[in-house]
């Protein structure tokens, strides 16, 4: 089968893994890709934002199936391009993605669709002092996020009232994140444990995946700004047989159900960030993709073959595949540079990327290098996931630090404490 994956990044690179391993004998194309994704498939220069160009590809290479892995493709409508040229795709409308492209949008139709989450109240940028008004009124702690994408850091915890006016100053007053947040949407803090769940929907039927866990804070003890994220494991402890039957009944189905009923009907992949409370699984967001870094531990753990779930799932035959998963534990640990989320600088050289990837159940996922004539140099600021399988969260964990320990990289930056709360709960 020849797939073709948009993206660039470690997620694109773990689902070109999970296709290479795969069962199915496939020729991988990816676009861009990465130097991770190039000794596995084929690197294409192509522009996502292009939509003829990548209908134009398709055709040209007989392409059997895409996989969209970023939001704002899908956002953008790449997926409908492809759908009307009858390419099977995986990734849902534009019409559905609206669910991840803006808050607002997502907020109002959990809202109409009695689906627990946040209350909240959305603002535009001409209502600056309607929302500082709002911040003072309702107090600390509380959540501001910019409605629209902003690469997982649009949305601010603010635990006194002055970092929330100042929050609220930056995105509505001063324009931080641009467009993103010419709508911000002001929400009341919910007090849990987040975890994430992961569904594939052909537009009719639906299976799960297993749960992750992200760690989106910079620091340990989840401390420090949010970033794209930097470690995950699956499954999620937190999310037990009991908190997953309620996801599926108060989430899952209404989520499903309600954009059928206005005219989305979902078909691709549905990531649903939860709080878990006292009263339940609430959503804390909704993605209309596979997570990043969280593809890097929920794909190693599906013993199925990925490609023909990934067919089904893209030519409506859903109900026609098992999804069978790996006992134990998966986890991955991100390598940063220094500086990030903020600036920060590239070109420094990484060294042990062979060793780390000899050990046994350790994959390393590409996410911010580029191969020189020397060997590899960073180029991003997330720049590589240490993943590794094991018996338990413990063994996973171990096995995932050993090979963190193996590679260097000047201001190389990285948690050491990813699973911590999996670990507590045994």
């Amino acid at each position: 089968m020849r797939i073709l994956i948009i993206g660039s990044g470690g997620r694109e690179h773990a689902i070109a893994w999970a296709f290479h391993h795969s069962a199915t004998p496939t020729e991988l194309f990816i676009a861009p890709g990465n130097g991770g994704t190039d000794a596995i498939g084929k690197n294409v220069s192509l522009e996502a934002s292009d939509h003829d160009a990548v209908n134009r590809f398709v055709s040209e290479n007989d392409v059997d199936l895409v996989v969209i892995g970023p939001e704002q493709p899908l956002v953008d409508g790449l997926a409908d391009a492809l759908r009307d040229r009858d390419t099977p795709v995986v990734g849902p409308s534009a019409a559905a993605a609206q669910l991840e492209g803006s808050k607002a949008f997502s907020k109002a139709f959990m809202e109409r669709h009695g689906i627990p989450t946040a209350a909240f109240r959305s603002f535009e940028r001409g209502e600056l002092e309607d929302a500082l008004a709002f911040v003072r009124s309702e107090g600390a702690p509380i959540v501001v996020k910019a409605s629209g994408l902003a690469a997982g850091k649009g949305a601010i915890v603010c635990e006194t009232l002055p970092d929330a006016e100042q929050a609220v100053q930056d995105l509505l007053g001063d324009g931080k994140l641009g467009d993103a947040a010419s709508t911000v949407v002001i929400e009341s803090f919910m007090e849990g444990e987040e975890a994430s769940l992961f569904v594939l929907t052909d537009g009719s039927e639906y299976v799960l995946l297993p749960t992750a866990q992200d760690h989106k804070r910079i620091g340990e003890g989840d401390t420090g700004p949010n970033t794209g994220g930097m470690g995950a494991y699956a499954p999620a402890p937190v999310m037990t047989e009991h908190q997953i039957q309620l996801a599926v009944d108060r989430v899952v189905e209404p989520t499903l159900r309600g954009m059928a009923d206005e005219g989305h009907p979902y078909q691709g992949i549905l990531y649903v960030g939860l709080m878990i409370t006292d009263e339940g699984p609430k959503v804390v967001e909704y993605n209309c993709r596979l997570g990043d870094p969280e593809t890097q531990v929920v794909l190693p753990m599906l013993s199925c073959d990925v490609v023909q779930l990934f067919h089904a799932l893209a030519t409506g035959s859903l109900g026609d595949v098992d999804v069978s998963m790996h006992e134990g534990a998966s986890a991955c640990v991100v390598m940063a540079s220094e500086g990030y989320p903020g600036s920060y600088e590239k070109g420094k050289q990484i060294e042990g990327l062979d060793d780390a990837s000899a050990r046994d159940q350790v994959e390393v996922f590409h996410a911010g290098t580029r191969r020189t004539d020397s060997g590899w140099d960073t180029s991003g600021g997330r720049v590589l996931a240490v993943s590794a399988r094991g018996r338990d969260l413990k063994e996973t964990l171990d096995r995932a630090y050993a090979g963190v320990s193996d590679i260097s990289f000047e201001g190389a930056t990285w948690r050491r404490d990813i699973g911590h709360r999996g670990l507590e709960r045994g």
